[in-house]
């Protein structure tokens, strides 16, 4: 068992937002030792669960009802495919940054935002957004 400071230490959060996390269900202490929450070690993986989502755009309701989630809840299962889409997205747009800071970091290009190649990466997603 891990008490809430070493859950807050292994996983980089605050107490406080371990305390809100519960409050919205979700993660569940497996008890207390006097005043202090103590949680099994698998919480941990269910944190780096909850970051991910968050870092992906699913709100705290959304990541309530995902942890919640069973095989025949539909409507959650249209929204997480959704959710894909939108992630494919930001990859591609992340990607497309990623090879724009690489070529740049090397380009001798004066200034380097106008550097014909880092201009057709930004041009080339912009036609593709439009479809």
């Amino acid at each position: 068992m891990l008490d809430i400071a070493e859950v807050a230490r292994q996983s980089g959060l605050t107490p406080s937002a371990l305390r809100f996390y519960e409050r919205r269900e979700l993660i569940t202490p497996a008890g207390r030792n006097g005043l202090r929450r103590k949680y099994h070690p698998e919480v941990l993986s269910r944190l780096m669960l909850i970051d991910c989502a968050r870092s992906c755009g699913f709100t705290i309701a959304e990541i309530a009802r995902f942890l919640a989630a069973r095989p025949r809840d539909e409507e959650l299962r249209l929204r997480m495919a959704d959710k894909a889409r939108e992630v494919d997205v930001r990859i591609d747009q992340l990607t497309r940054m990623r090879d724009s800071l690489q070529h740049a970091a090397f380009c001798t290009h004066d200034p380097l935002v106008e550097c014909p190649e880092f201009k057709r990466t930004f041009a080339d997603a912009a036609r593709e957004e439009k479809g």
